[in-house]
C-alpha cells in the first residue's frame, strides 16, 4: 500500500453475491467492512435483510450492521455521518475501509459531497418545528403549497407526503436563499479519500433465479416468524423499516390482505424489480470496474478482484 487514503466499494444488485465475495476480498486486502445496506443496519431484522451470518462477521469486522433501532428516525445524512466515522476508525487501525451494499443513495453519500441542507442550530430548530407544525395542523398539502411558492422546481420533484424533504427544501429556499440540490444530482467527488469502485453482476436469468431461490431460503429460515415477532413488538406498516421488501408483503399477509404464498410471490417480484433499478443506478458510475459472476469460477474471480484492488491501493 502506498499510504494514501483510499477506500474500496463493492456494489451490485441484491442476491448477486456481494457478501460472499466482499468477505474474501476483505481478507485479501486487510480490510474491514462498512455496510451500505438500508435494511441490514436495523436491529431485529435479520432474515428478511439477509444480514451476514455470525460466522461471516467473525471472519471480518462489519460496521453498520444490526446497529439501529427500527423505530429510530433514520436518513441518508445520518448514514453518511455514521459510515464516515467507521471509515475513519478503520483508517486509524491501518486497515482498508471496504464499503459494500446495494443502497445506491447511501453509496453516493460516501463518494460525493452531498447537500444535506443547512446545519441545524437552535434558531433553525424552532423554524423547522414551525414547518412540521404547519403540516400537522393544516395538512401536507399546505406545506407543499408553501414549497411551491419558495422553490417551484423542488416542489415539482418532491411528493407532498414527503414532509422531511419538503421541510428541508423550504428551509434552504426561505432562510438561505438557495435551492437544495437533489441527492441524485451530486457529482462533486469527496476529498476525504480516494474511492475504488467494483461492481458485481450476473446475467438477468441467473440473477432472477438466485433471487427466487433466496426468497425460498429466507422463508425456510423463518422470515414469516420474524415478521410476526416484529409485529408483536409493535411495528406496523407506518414504520419506515417495515416498508422494506420482504417485510411489507409478509405484514400484509399477516394483516389478512393476502395469503402467505401470495406474499412470497410478491416478494420475489418486487425484489426482481428492485434489482433492475439497482443495476440502472450503479451503471451511472463511469469509473466502476465490473466483474461478471455469470458462470464464473469463484476463486479465480476473487483473485482477480483482489489483485485489481491491491494495485490501486
Amino acid at each position: 500500500m502506498s499510504g494514501k487514503r483510499t477506500i474500496a466499494a463493492v456494489a451490485g444488485p441484491t442476491a448477486v453475491g456481494k457478501t460472499e465475495y466482499t468477505i474474501e476480498l476483505a481478507l485479501g486486502i486487510n480490510a474491514e467492512i462498512v455496510s451500505c445496506d438500508s435494511m441490514q443496519l436495523y436491529k431485529y431484522m435479520d432474515i428478511g435483510s439477509a444480514k451476514p451470518t455470525d460466522e461471516e462477521r467473525s471472519r471480518v469486522k462489519h460496521y453498520l450492521v444490526d446497529e439501529i433501532d427500527p423505530k429510530e428516525d433514520f436518513s441518508v445524512a445520518k448514514y453518511q455521518k455514521l459510515a464516515k466515522a467507521a471509515i475513519e476508525h478503520i483508517f486509524s487501525k491501518g486497515k482498508v475501509p471496504l464499503v459494500t451494499g446495494g443502497t445506491g443513495l447511501y453509496l453516493d453519500s460516501l463518494i460525493y459531497d452531498m447537500d444535506f441542507g443547512p446545519k441545524p442550530d437552535t434558531e433553525d430548530n424552532a423554524y423547522r418545528k414551525q414547518l412540521y407544525d404547519l403540516a400537522e395542523k393544516s395538512g401536507n398539502e399546505a406545506l407543499h403549497k408553501r414549497l411551491e411558492e419558495a422553490d417551484p422546481e423542488a416542489a415539482a420533484r418532491i411528493h407532498p407526503n414527503n414532509v422531511k424533504k419538503a421541510v428541508r427544501a423550504i428551509e434552504a429556499a426561505e432562510r438561505y436563499g438557495r435551492p437544495v440540490e437533489p441527492f441524485e444530482h451530486a457529482s462533486k467527488k469527496t476529498k476525504d479519500y480516494d474511492v475504488i469502485l467494483i461492481g458485481l453482476k450476473r446475467d438477468r436469468a441467473e440473477l432472477y433465479d438466485r433471487i427466487n431461490r433466496r426468497v425460498d431460503i429466507l422463508e425456510d429460515m423463518g422470515l414469516v416468524d420474524e415478521v410476526k415477532s416484529l409485529r408483536g413488538m409493535g411495528f406496523t406498516t407506518d414504520d419506515i423499516a417495515m416498508k422494506g421488501i420482504g417485510y411489507k408483503e409478509i405484514l400484509d399477509a399477516l394483516n389478512g390482505k393476502c395469503t402467505i404464498e401470495e406474499a412470497l410471490e410478491t416478494v420475489k417480484k418486487n425484489t426482481r424489480h428492485y434489482a433492475k433499478r439497482q443495476m440502472t443506478w450503479f451503471r451511472r458510475y463511469d469509473d466502476m470496474k465490473w466483474f461478471d459472476l455469470t458462470g464464473a469460477d469463484r476463486d479465480e474471480t476473487i483473485r482477480e478482484m483482489t489483485e485489481w484492488v491491491q494495485k490501486r491501493l
